[in-house]
């Protein structure tokens, strides 16, 4: 009994702490698994158990992979070369850039996309002569639907993907799906919201216009070199299951191979990895392994079910909306953390938990759209916008962002009930 008090006063500061932002939310991570081995909850061989290494290693492995990647200028001469096929106009630019911002947040971390196409977004938008911050708003919402379509889109559906055993495939067909029926819809919104804020001038188009798309790329040969291992990158995560080797290898062979053949400064690269992140992950995974050590992850599946009296139809709705309205205030990355093993123990209760593996997932980075601090994404491109002079406030944003999160969740959960309700 005092086991889990101390387990759970541990997980419930460490949340708390995180929320405030009062101290590093690694730095508090950190402490709470140092505190669940000093209180001899957890040893360090059973606390280094709880820590799911193949989320770690996928995220290494494309926080490397991209670092060595963007230097070749592909990011840039996308983004321009999209800016002129929709020849200067804004509001199609906008529609661009959503589209590109989704895709490639389903196939790169959601915050090493923003960060690419967050500036230069905005050197288009000041060469158009018009706002920034309706193009920025779209691309955040974008990020997190574009994340929410494959298994390393968003970092709680690796998690979800590695304790549940689904593969890329397995949510290229559920959370894809919902994701591009979402894209269409806010494509369809953004025209009301913002098409008629978005007008541009003759002069200023033919600026964007006369850009070199061509002078973007800074290394050719690594363009080629990254071109045909972004394509065996995909592949390899489609068919990673089959092949019989885990996501986080498919990751850290990329990662590898682009350090020997890029040709980049090997130190500068791996610096650009967001080492805080990664232990920030490692230590929730202890702090939320204490709760499962001591049985109070176990105690919570029961009320669950007690609850939803083992429906599993209503417990997948109670947490497809739950999932979505905590994660539009909470970091999704621990609440998920707190799911999985929740889910777990349903499983061993006799209920066909797929369906709520993908509640959670939808939810949870759905939901990461609500407000401004609802996922990493949302925080990092309102910064660059700042930076730049172009605050986004809470309230402007929450007045879009929270509209949109809730009409992606009604669709996920229309999608949810007419496949494993119908």
């Amino acid at each position: 009994m005092v086991e889990e008090i101390i387990a759970i006063v541990i997980f419930l500061v460490v949340i708390v702490a995180i929320m405030t932002e009062k101290v590093h939310r690694t730095a508090v991570a950190l402490a709470g698994a140092v505190l669940l081995m000093l209180s001899h909850i957890l040893t360090v061989d059973k606390a280094v158990g709880y820590i799911d290494f193949n989320t770690i290693g996928v995220l290494i492995g494309m926080m490397l992979f991209v670092a060595v990647v963007k230097n070749s200028g592909i990011f840039e001469y996308i983004a321009i070369k999209a800016a002129k096929l929709a020849h200067g106009n804004p509001w199609k630019i906008m529609v661009a850039f959503m589209v590109i911002t989704a895709v490639l947040s389903a196939f790169l971390d959601n915050v090493t996309t923003v960060l690419l196409v967050g500036p230069m977004t905005i050197t288009i938008a000041r060469m158009l002569k018009v706002n920034p911050v309706p193009f920025l708003m779209t691309q955040i919402l974008a990020s997190n639907i574009g994340g929410t379509a494959t298994l390393i889109g968003d970092p709680p559906n690796i998690m979800i993907g590695s304790a549940a055993g689904l593969d890329f495939i397995d949510f290229i067909t559920n959370t894809g799906i919902v994701a591009v029926f979402v894209i269409a819809a806010l494509v369809l919104i953004m025209k009301f919201v913002y098409k008629s804020k978005l007008a541009a001038d003759a002069e200023a188009i033919k600026s964007v216009m006369e850009l070199d798309e061509n002078k973007a790329i800074e290394d050719k040969a690594l363009l080629y070199k990254s071109i045909v291992v972004m394509i065996l990158v995909v592949v390899g995560f489609m068919f990673h299951s089959q092949l019989g080797i885990e996501s986080a290898t498919v990751a850290l062979t990329a990662a590898a191979i682009m350090l020997v053949i890029g040709k980049q400064n090997v130190d500068y690269i791996i610096g650009e990895v967001e080492w805080t992140t990664i232990l920030f992950f490692a230590g929730l995974f202890i702090v939320v392994g204490g709760l499962d050590e001591t049985g109070v992850i176990g105690q919570l599946a029961k009320l669950v079910i007690d609850m939803t009296k083992g429906h599993a139809i209503m417990t997948m709705m109670v947490l497809l909306w739950a999932s979505a309205l905590l994660s539009s205030v909470l970091d999704n990355i621990p609440f998920v953390a707190t799911l999985i093993p929740l889910v777990l123990a349903l499983g061993e209760s006799g209920i066909d938990v797929t369906p709520l593996w993908w509640a959670i997932s939808l939810g949870a980075c759905l939901g990461g759209n609500g407000t401004l601090i609802g996922a990493s994404a949302n925080v990092v491109l309102s910064g660059i916008s700042g930076k730049h002079g172009y605050p986004i406030s809470f309230k402007e944003y929450t007045k879009v962002g929270f509209p949109v999160m809730i009409m992606s969740v009604v669709l996920a959960m229309i999608y949810l009930l007419i496949r494993y309700a119908v």
